[in-house]
């Protein structure tokens, strides 16, 4: 009997599994996605865009966050299920934290990024687990993947926010010709798969975050991943093949007739507001001067030109999220919650 092979969405443009919400979105289109928010409840919710109207109800629901405040950050716990938000059940997969400006964010997985060697983990936790699905030798830790920060608007000059995302677990080669995305071992994948619609528990690890401190000016040092890990040293070539992918926020056009700042969101976008975006990818700077025959040649404007990921209001408590190759569902919405909590030396 023949079987068809399931495709993840790189190649489908579709969500076939829980897994999907982790894997790249394709690439020669965008998945189109909205936000719900609800404010009583400080929650918000992910839907799949089952229609082309802007504005519509009954998408396919996605994910699910719980923002909570706490004396020195602001915390967005991500989930897989509406109806179960605790941290010690599988239905957790991740979080954004910010610091106290709301200027600086983590996006942290519980998943290890794959293409980190050696990355470290967090200590022991005292942590129970209640729920049968978590695996006893799951580690109990989260780790970093990416940093998502906003300048500083000290003249308070007019103007949209001015953002940056490092996304350590995307090297910057995989927008290159020929670059790919590291994915996760075929081990979590199959038994991903092999529970998916059952229980929904694709993500076995465990929920203890790292202790990060804030700095306004040490932020950059933050990190989870470098040559030093494992005490391996890289040369040139790898080091710049290894750099990771640098998302910046599009500069916009201002409009003499309008008098305001404006970007092409092809429709998707109705209400003007200063949370809307859309975030290509920066040009990476070369160490090494101008490529040699033996370096690969920089990747084309056009592809640092192409929006990775778009979020705008379009109605109250209404937000549009469409993103594409090489940023997945869950890293995406990550990024689009940075842009909720208000933040007055940015504006």
């Amino acid at each position: 009997m023949c079987k068809e092979i399931v495709k993840n969405p790189e190649f489908c443009g579709k969500f076939t599994f829980p897994v999907s919400l982790k894997q790249p979105g394709p690439r020669d289109g965008t998945i189109q996605c909205y936000i719900k928010r609800d404010k009583s409840t400080q929650t918000y919710y992910l839907y799949l865009c089952l229609s082309s109207a802007v504005i519509a109800e009954g998408g396919k629901f996605l994910l699910l966050t719980k923002r909570y405040s706490r004396p020195t950050c602001t915390e967005y716990t991500i989930f897989m299920n509406a109806d179960n938000t605790s941290r010690s059940s599988n239905m957790y997969i991740g979080k954004l934290r910010s610091n106290l400006l709301g200027t600086k964010f983590v996006i942290y997985d519980t998943q290890p990024p794959c293409n980190i060697p050696n990355v470290q983990q967090s200590g022991k936790t005292s942590r129970r687990f209640y729920s049968r699905k978590v695996s006893p030798k799951a580690p109990s830790s989260t780790y970093s993947i990416a940093q998502v920060s906003y300048e500083l608007n000290v003249l308070g000059t007019r103007g949209p926010r001015r953002m940056n995302c490092v996304m350590h677990s995307i090297p910057a080669s995989s927008i290159e010709a020929g670059g790919t995305v590291p994915s996760q071992p075929d081990s979590v994948l199959a038994r991903s798969v092999d529970e998916s619609f059952g229980s929904i528990s694709f993500l076995k690890s465990s929920i203890r975050d790292r202790s990060i401190r804030f700095s306004s000016t040490r932020f950059s040092d933050i990190s989870i991943g470098s040559s030093r890990n494992g005490g391996q040293s890289l040369g040139d070539n790898d080091e710049s093949k290894d750099l990771p992918l640098i998302l910046r926020n599009k500069a916009p056009r201002w409009h003499e007739q309008l008098q305001c700042w404006c970007l092409n969101f092809k429709g998707r976008v109705t209400v003007a507001s200063v949370k809307n975006f859309q975030l290509v990818a920066a040009t990476q700077p070369s160490s090494a001067g101008a490529p040699t025959p033996s370096q690969p040649a920089p990747a084309q404007p056009s592809e640092h030109d192409k929006v990775i990921l778009q979020f705008g209001k379009v109605a109250k408590d209404m937000f549009t999220m469409d993103y594409r190759y090489p940023l997945s569902a869950f890293q995406a919405f990550a990024i689009c919650l940075s842009s909720f909590d208000t933040k007055l030396a940015c504006e």
